[in-house]
This record gives C-alpha cells, structure tokens and sequence, in this order.
C-alpha cells in the first residue's frame, strides 16, 4: 500500500493547493457513495470503489486510503461510514467526506469494513486514475514521480491506462520512467527490465541516477544496461554541474566586480592604497539595514521598495564619509603610497569600532525584497533571482561608470588626471577637487556594493574585510585604472575561483589563484588592460 499512500498525500497535497472545489461533486452525493462501501459484501466494495473514482472527486484518494489501511468502519445503528482512530478501548469516528467530529463510539457499535487482496489492487487502480489521469498537469506529474520513487509493481495497471491517454511530452516522459522502475521491481522477463533502464536513462535526472545505482552491481544484461545507463547520466551531470560551476563564477565575479570597481577608480586616479575601501561597503551595507528598519516601523507597505530606497541613502552616505577621508587624511600624503596603506588602515580601524559602538558587534538582518525571493531551474541549474538581480545590478553599475567617464565634465578631469597629473594641472584642471569627487565617486560606488552584499551576506562591522584583498587581485590582475580590466578581472577570478573549489577545495583553490596572479603580474606589472599615457610610462 505504499504506492497508494503516495497517490493519496499527492492528490490531497494538490488539492490544497487549488483555490476553488470545481472537481468535487454535492457531500450529500459523495456521502451516499462513500455509504455503499459498507452496504455488502466484497463485489459490493469493488463495485462501489469504482463508483467513487468516477466522481473524480479529490477527496476520494484520502478516503480510499484510509479504507486499504482499514481505518473506514461503519456504524451498525444506521450503516454509515466513518474514519475511525483508536481512543483509549473505544473509537473517535470522523465524517471522511466533511472532516466533521461525530463523537466517541464504543468498539461493540461499530465494524470495520474488510478488504482482501482483489478490494486492494481495486484501490490502487481507483487511486492511480484520479491522480496520474488528473486534469491538473501538476497533478500528474507530481503522482508519476511519485510512483517513480515508490517502484511499485502495484502502479503498472494505472500506469498503463495513464500512459495511453497522456498528451503532455515532458508528464509522458516520467510516467513511462516511473512504469519503467515499476517494471524493474517487479517479475518481468529480463528483456522488459533492459528495456526499463533506458527509459530511465532517458531521464538523465540524479533521481534516475539514484534509482539506477542500485541495479549496477546486478550479474546480467540488467546490471550491464544499468552500468551503461548510469555512466552515461553521469556524463550528462558532469556538464550540467560544470555549467552550474560557471553560474556560481560569474556570480562571484559581479560581487567582486561591485566591490572593486571604486578601488579601481582611486587607486588608478590618485595611486592612494586604500585599505578603508571595505569599510565603505560595510557603512553600505549598514544604511541599508537602517533604511529598512525604517520603513519596517514606519511604512512597512514600502518594504518591497526598501532596496531601491537604499541605493541613494548608501551611496551618499558611502561618498561623504570617502570625501570626508580624503580631505583630512589622504590629501596630506599624495605621493608616498605605503604611508597611505597604514594611514587608511588606520581609518579602517577606527570606522569598525564606531559601527560596532552605533550598532553593536552581532549581524544584522536585511531582508530579501519578494522580488529578490526564490529560485528558477535552467535544465539542471539552479539561479536565484538574489544572485541574477546583483549580476544585473553589478553590470548596471558598471555601464553608468562608464558613461560619467566618457560623458561628463568629471569624467574628463579624471582621464586627464589619470594619464597626467602634471598636464592636467597645467591646463587648469583642479586637481585638489577632482581627487575629492573621485574618492567620494569610488566611495559611493562601494555603498552601492553593500547594498547588493547586504542580500547575499552577515551585515556586520567586518564585511569589508572579506573583499579588500580581493578588490585590490582584481584590480591589479586587470590593469590599475581601467575599468574594462576590472570586469574582466572580476569575472575571469570568480569563475576560476569557482571552477577549482570542487577539485581542490575552496581554501587551496584561493591560494593555487593567488600564486597563478603572482606569477602573470610577473609576466604583465601593468595587468591585462594597461593604461596609456607619457606619465603612466614613465
């Protein structure tokens, strides 16, 4: 009866599901056929089974179980049947169509109805038709991979039937699947169980991959097949998992890129080693959490929109507290980089505890918009939409960095103070203001990268420090100063960082990457896109 359990908890777990009862029929209907269960003897059962699965009713499923567990007893005072559950030397009867309490009932005054082998497979074939012949596609599919995982023999006959009529390529496919491990499970000549294991293969899912390792060690042209099968699913996985690897990289590579992509501005524009860079993306991260514990005590109606409120809060916040840094600290010490390292280390330092005395040491919690909720499979891999929002948003960012710099006045000045400082200053171009508005600009930008972290992270007073060492390999990897090396750099790390993990494991696999950018900025100093001009080659 594990199959027709299975049956059952799928049609009721499928008609829960269902905001309105358009496949049941009138209780008073329901109640009367369900009566004839207990009205004779087993032709009486059987031809009253079949009665009820032509109602197509979904509460039929739940009802017929009960009755193959001989949980359905009749009242003997008016011949009514009820669900029954032990209660002490008594029982409680339940109205199996209602769900109605109808009180205790003493053991002498009730009788339960008996099946015999012919009334069980009755049920399971009742059972079978009203969910794998569902008109509900959910239902079908959901009742054939169930059937799947059971592999009982008792399912062929329903399966048979469901098989003939079924139009739907993809349910057709599990159900001949799920006949198949029925087939297997069951007395069928040698030849029909081969045949079985290359419907299975046909799947090609890691289930079918499951089910097929347990016949690999089988002597015969069945454990060949299964051998030959599950090989070859594990070919086809193989590819699968290398794509979800690849998926998981370029993931990797927008978070990297968010929170390099200021780095790189600064460091190329002014040559300041900036060692407070993660905490930009922590105070980020921060405004966010402190817009959306706003919003929560306010305007909780808005917190789907919290995100999109935050991005302008950190980015501020971000880029006024970076100007703020440059002009009482990093202004003084142009030109000599290592005392711009321990200067803004300094910084770093005094920020984390500050956060820590506003919001204490513990993680935060931001919260995941409905719109950033969930998943979708793509064949076999699987894509959050936090993780698709961010690759997106990283290219966003990206893309409008690239139109200030090649759009604007500002942008201008930076190239010029990029490739000249000298030159620059010369033909009249501030370079005191463009190094504040470029080291706020990267600083904003940095926010922006904690708004997107805040999703996928801890919120605490030591974010920053995950992603600074590797801001500055992304950085130096694609060329210091140019954007488009930053987000080949960002990327091609996070796929090769992504792409070892499962070889070496994620510790080695971050230090055989470490020595492989060691030995290329052996080869290029400058990085895969180096800047041109007189004073950068100097």
């Amino acid at each position: 009866m594990r199959f027709l359990r299975l049956l059952a908890i799928v049609a009721a777990l499928a008609a829960g599901l269902q905001p309105a009862l358009a496949g049941r029929i009138a209780d008073a209907d329901l109640s009367a056929r369900v009566a004839a269960l207990g009205a004779g003897g087993f032709d009486e059962v059987e031809t009253a089974i079949t009665d009820l699965a032509a109602t197509g009713d979904d509460r039929v499923p739940a009802i017929l179980d009960r009755l193959g567990e001989g949980e359905l007893m009749v009242r003997k005072a008016d011949g009514a049947v009820f669900f029954a559950d032990k209660a002490g030397k008594d029982f409680r009867l339940t109205d199996p169509v209602t769900g109605a309490d109808a009180g205790p009932a003493p053991k002498a005054t009730v009788e339960k109805i008996k099946v015999n082998n012919r009334i069980r497979r009755a049920i399971a074939s009742a059972v079978g038709a009203l969910t794998l012949m569902s008109p509900d596609p959910a239902v079908r599919r959901a009742a054939a991979e169930a059937v799947m995982k059971s592999a009982d023999a008792a399912a062929l006959p329903a399966l048979e039937q469901a098989i003939a009529v079924e139009t739907v390529p993809d349910i057709r496919t599990a159900m001949v699947a799920a006949r198949a491990t029925a087939l297997l499970a069951s007395d069928a000549p040698e030849s029909d169980k081969v045949a079985s294991i290359a419907a299975i293969a046909d799947l090609g899912s890691r289930d079918a991959l499951g089910f097929l390792s347990g016949y690999t060690s089988a002597d015969g042209a069945v454990g060949d097949a299964a051998r030959k099968a599950a090989a070859a699913i594990e070919s086809r996985l193989m590819l699968w998992d290398m794509g979800q690897n690849l998926w998981y990289g370029l993931s990797l590579g927008s978070v990297l890129l968010l929170a390099a992509i200021g780095l790189a501005i600064t460091f190329g524009v002014m040559g300041v080693i900036n060692m407070a860079h993660g905490e930009m993306v922590m105070l980020g991260a921060y405004a966010t959490f402190t817009v959306q514990e706003v919003i929560r005590t306010s305007w909780p109606g808005l917190f789907d929109y919290s995100l999109l409120i935050a991005l302008p809060v950190a980015f501020l916040t971000a880029a006024l507290a970076g100007i703020l840094i440059e002009r009482s600290v990093i202004r003084w010490l142009y030109g000599r980089p290592l005392e711009t390292l321990l200067a803004t280390w300094g910084v770093s330092l005094i920020l984390q505890q500050a956060v820590r005395s506003l919001y204490g040491a513990n993680n935060r919690e931001v919260g995941n918009p409905s719109w950033m909720s969930g998943s979708f499979s793509v064949g076999d891999i699987q894509v959050t939409w936090t993780r698709l929002w961010i690759i997106l948003f990283a290219l966003a960012v990206f893309l409008a960095l690239i139109a200030v710099l090649k759009r604007t006045r500002l942008g201008l000045e930076m190239r010029a103070v990029t490739q000249n400082r000298q030159m620059a200053a010369a033909v009249g171009i501030r370079t005191p203001l463009v190094d504040a508005l470029t080291f706020g600009l990267g600083s904003g930008i940095a926010g922006l990268a904690g708004v997107a972290l805040s999703q996928i992270d801890n919120v605490s007073p030591n974010l920053g420090r995950g992603y600074i060492i590797d801001s500055f390999m992304v950085v130096v990897f694609g060329g210091v100063g140019n954007l488009w090396g930053t987000l080949v750099g960002a990327l091609t790390l996070g796929v090769a960082n992504k792409m070892l993990e499962p070889y070496a494991g994620a510790v080695l696999g971050k230090i055989i990457l470490l020595l492989a950018i060691i030995l290329f900025i052996q080869k290029r100093p400058r990085g895969l896109f180096a800047l041109k001009g007189r004073a950068v080659e100097a």
